[in-house]
């Protein structure tokens, strides 16, 4: 069979062929394959930094509470600012410790609760054991079971300010 000529007068057929359609979508599809996991761990990178940066700034505002008083807060609720005797001022962010965590859960100010005369606690939080471990290294010695900041229950985590 020979081969018809060509038709000057029409012109080439324009557009992409299947094959080359098929190799885009599998190309884009390993880059997504590739970008997804790495904006996951930046963004746990970034939750990490929040939560640890938070412990810090709560950890001062009640150390400096307390040096000024002579006495830690009373106990508050889940999300509560304590206020007892004296309200907590200065640096102390009402609005961020009212809010959920970048992990989940809610702050709470913990007076000789879960075996600590005065911590720091986030309850309820939704992340792995892996991801707090994570913020331990950035806070403490990297162990749940010991140190400064340890998970005291199955939902429940406490930056220790006194023993």
């Amino acid at each position: 069979m020979k081969p018809r000529p060509r038709n000057p007068d029409r012109p080439a057929p324009t557009g992409f062929t299947l094959v080359e359609i098929m190799i885009v979508v599998v190309i884009v599809g390993l880059l997504a394959a590739l970008a997804i996991p790495a904006a996951e761990r930046v963004k746990r990178a970034a939750q990490n930094s929040r939560v640890a940066n938070d412990v810090r700034v709560f950890a001062q505002a009640f150390e400096t509470y307390a040096l000024q008083h002579g006495t830690w807060p009373a106990n508050a609720g889940s999300g509560v600012v304590p206020n007892a005797p004296v309200p907590m001022a200065g640096d102390f962010k009402a609005s961020v410790w009212q809010a959920p965590t970048a992990i989940g859960g809610r702050w709470n100010w913990d007076r000789n609760m879960s075996g600590v005369a005065a911590g720091i606690s986030i309850s309820g939080f939704t992340c792995s054991d892996e991801q707090l471990e994570q913020i331990d290294q950035r806070l403490d010695d990297g162990d749940l079971s010991t140190g400064l900041f340890r998970k005291v229950q199955a939902n429940r985590v406490t930056f220790t300010l006194e023993n």
